[in-house]
């Protein structure tokens, strides 16, 4: 039987947007020492017993400089591509904004996952890249591994269980936080989600 590919996750390590709870869309902010400090324990724990490196494992980035950093401390610069379809959300008009002052313009129950965005990039053509990215992974009989962002690898995790962009906002995910996204029983599924063991141990 042809093995199922799964996908590997990794949020990005923290920056000063993401301290301050600042929508980070395309806007291209390094990480700080925090950030660098943990994408260092994630690799160091990624490449002890049981991930051994991730030998034979397809490695692709954000183009992104604060997801790209993550992925070059971690030690998989060599290894990874990066892949436009992996950037964070276009927030349009709600870029480096918290959620409370959107919430001021936008209503009080505004929910990004629910309601998106203003002249940015739509909940369907968030969804698009979300999928093709799914398609990407399950087209071979190897592991993938992704370096991305918060709100991209949400919508990712919603869509490669098949479910609306919506689940999103029922999933957790810290920076440098590390999941796998795989199969039980013949069905997509979440085989770890949002570890940070080597960030809080």
């Amino acid at each position: 039987m042809a093995k199922q590919a799964r996908i590997l996750l990794v949020r990005h390590g923290v920056t000063e947007w993401s301290r301050l709870g600042r929508h980070t869309g395309r806007t291209d902010v390094p990480l700080v020492d925090e950030g660098r400090r943990t994408a260092k324990l994630l690799g160091e724990r990624l490449h002890r017993p049981p991930w051994n490196g991730l030998p034979g494992v397809e490695v692709r980035t954000s183009p992104l400089a604060r997801a790209a950093e993550t992925c070059e401390l971690a030690g998989f610069g060599p290894r990874a591509r990066a892949w436009d379809p992996l950037v964070e959300w276009d927030y349009g008009a709600y870029e480096g904004l918290t959620t409370p002052q959107i919430r001021e313009r936008a209503g009080a129950d505004w929910l990004i996952w629910r309601d998106g965005v203003l002249d940015g990039e739509t909940r369907a053509q968030l969804t698009a890249r979300a999928d093709e990215t799914v398609a990407w992974a399950r087209a071979g009989e190897r592991d993938v591994l992704v370096f991305a962002h918060g709100h991209f690898l949400r919508a990712l995790a919603a869509r490669w269980l098949g479910l609306d962009l919506e689940f999103g906002a029922r999933l957790r995910l810290d920076a440098c936080g590390f999941s796998v996204l795989g199969w039980a029983y013949g069905m997509p599924a979440f085989d770890l989600w949002n570890d940070t063991a080597h960030v809080t141990g």
